[in-house]
């Protein structure tokens, strides 16, 4: 009796010892067994399904709120309690500006940064699930491009990981951070200047996408200066005495005319374009005071401040033929973005795991409807098939005619390339959005509070959960990770940023146009405490769509079937 008695305690210690073990492994710096840590992963997926409808009600808040850059007041004060009452310290106002934050837990190594963005875009006002354009109100901002999404996603993955660490007693720190007035890439090389990010081990951002994927190296973006030009002149009646007045208007539309006209002579990498912000008051009335804000976009720093260089020439040339004054004021920036191998290849693998949602037969109708609408190159609806890990765009001179060196051609900036050139970074885009529409546009809100959405913020979150305990269990990423950092990333390429010790963040920016539309908007904000989802409160079918646009997808579906047929 006492051998067997002494054998089931054997049995039952045995558990306790391996696991032991385990804890014995992660705390050594040492990679727990495989086995394991495939366990973890496992409980975190399925953390991350059970808390789907969390991540749903988080996204359709966001997306209700309608926030412009600087101005997201009811999505900090939202996602600052949900994170507080699970335990996170919430540092506020980071970097001087009022919406941005940073929620941190747990202690020790690695320092894991987790970040999206939260802003929206003007006049991109849509109601989620109705193929055509139907605004929430008419002219009001609205997430025409998804940025309402990734926080879902990243506090649902986070919540998920840190109770595994908690119950695993795996050590790190887990910190939540925002994207404030991406729009503007007004925020970012703040963070980065006010040593926020100082002593991070790694960054994961997450950013929507009408496909999963994750890219690393030089994924061919832009960097960018965003400048104000401010022109001042002398007033008078436009009529009375017009010879009295110096018109700052004139030097804002002088200076727009002199940089078109030296765009002939731009390299073909470079993007620019620019709003008038301040014309003048009234006609009758000589402008004293007119703005002009440009963006200049290159492929690499010297090129871009080379680029802004000009632009500060053309200003000075059309203040000397007004005989007005011009200042500057540069309201935000980026480099262009370099993302890291070993965390992507890590990351790469999960996504694998995860798949694509499955799409029901609503979600590939909305989303055929919707690319017919927009005259989408395809109108094939929703991917079926995972993007591949993406490749660096070779950034090497290409020589053209005349033997200029010219970079390879891009477009868009994203001000996370800050971030990038200051710690081992990675961009998890996931399925939200619908393939082929235009961006920055009302279309891009169609599916943003929808079932695509959601089942995308749920697939992303678990391919998330599974890469921060890769991150936090395997050490030997996160030293792979600095190498490719320091050995390849920054090797010959030194960061400056593209702000001085002097700039400040542009918080005033938005304020004008959410005063307006604040108080309409706030009649729509979603309430789960009445309703499900945001569509089942705004009253919409999903999918809503015209019979036009319901005749046209059955004839395009009998063609391809007669096609298949032959």
């Amino acid at each position: 009796m006492k051998n067997c008695t002494n054998l089931l305690f054997g049995l039952l210690l045995l558990p306790a010892l391996l696991f032991g073990q385990g804890k014995k492994a992660t705390k050594s710096g040492n990679t727990p067994p495989a086995d394991r840590i495939e366990k973890l992963k496992q409980e975190a997926v399925a953390a991350v399904e059970a808390n789907k409808v969390q991540a749903q009600q988080i996204n359709d808040m966001l997306f209700s709120f309608s926030e412009l850059g600087f101005q997201e007041e009811e999505t900090f004060t939202y996602l600052t309690t949900i994170l507080e009452k699970e335990g996170f310290t919430i540092q506020k106002g980071i970097a001087g500006i009022p919406t941005a934050w940073i929620a941190t837990w747990g202690s020790g190594k690695p320092v894991i940064a987790v970040g999206s963005d939260i802003d929206c875009i003007p006049k991109a006002s849509q109601k989620p699930g109705v193929a055509y354009k139907d605004p929430i109100v008419e002219g009001a901002p609205g997430h025409g491009e998804g940025h309402n999404s990734g926080q879902a996603l990243n506090i649902v993955a986070v919540l998920a990981v840190k109770k595994l660490m908690e119950r695993e007693k795996i050590p790190g720190t887990l910190m939540l951070w925002p994207g404030v007035a991406e729009e503007q890439l007004a925020t970012k090389a703040f963070y980065v200047r006010d040593g926020y990010f100082k002593n991070v081990d790694a960054c994961i951002f997450t950013h929507v996408a009408s496909n999963f994927g994750v890219a690393w190296g030089d994924n061919g973006t832009t960097g960018m200066i965003s400048a104000k030009f401010n022109f001042e002149g002398q007033a008078a009646h436009a009529a009375g005495a017009p010879w009295r007045g110096r018109s700052a208007l004139d030097a804002v539309e002088l200076m727009n005319i002199g940089w078109n006209y030296r765009r002939e002579h731009l390299e073909l990498t470079q993007r620019s374009h620019y709003v008038i912000s301040d014309g003048g008051d009234q006609p009758n009335v000589v402008p004293s005071k007119a703005a002009v804000w440009y963006y200049f976009r290159e492929r690499t720093y010297p090129k871009i401040k080379a680029l802004f260089e000009t632009g500060k020439k053309i200003a000075e040339g059309a203040a000397l033929m007004t005989d007005t004054k011009f200042t500057y004021e540069i309201l935000g920036s980026a480099w262009p973005v370099h993302t890291n191998r070993p965390i992507a290849a890590a990351m790469y693998e999960n996504i694998k795991k995860v798949g694509l949602p499955t799409w029901s037969e609503e979600d590939q109708l909305l989303a055929k409807a919707t690319q017919r609408e927009l005259q989408a190159p395809k109108a094939t609806g929703l991917d079926m098939k995972i993007d591949s890990v993406g490749l660096p765009v070779s950034s090497a001179p290409v020589v053209m005619m005349g033997g200029q060196a010219m970079t390879p051609l891009s477009g868009g900036s994203d001000d996370i390339a800050d971030i990038s050139w200051s710690v081992p970074t990675v961009v998890l885009g996931y399925p939200s959005n619908i393939p082929g529409l235009p961006g920055h546009h009302w279309s891009d809100a169609i599916s943003m509070a929808t079932p695509i959405a959601h089942k995308g913020v749920v697939a992303g979150a678990k391919a998330e959960a599974m890469t921060l305990l890769d991150m936090l269990l395997k050490p030997e990423i996160i030293k792979e990770a600095w190498a490719y950092y320091n050995d390849e990333q920054t090797k010959g390429i030194k960061y400056e940023s593209l702000i001085s010790s002097k700039e400040q963040p542009a918080i005033y920016l938005n304020k004008k146009i959410m005063a307006e539309f604040k108080p309409k908007l706030e009649k729509f904000y979603y309430d789960p405490s009445k309703y499900k989802t945001y569509l089942e409160q705004l009253g919409i079918k999903y999918p809503t769509l015209r019979d036009d646009q319901r005749a046209a997808i059955a004839k395009a579906a009998e063609k391809e079937k007669e096609m298949k047929g032959k």
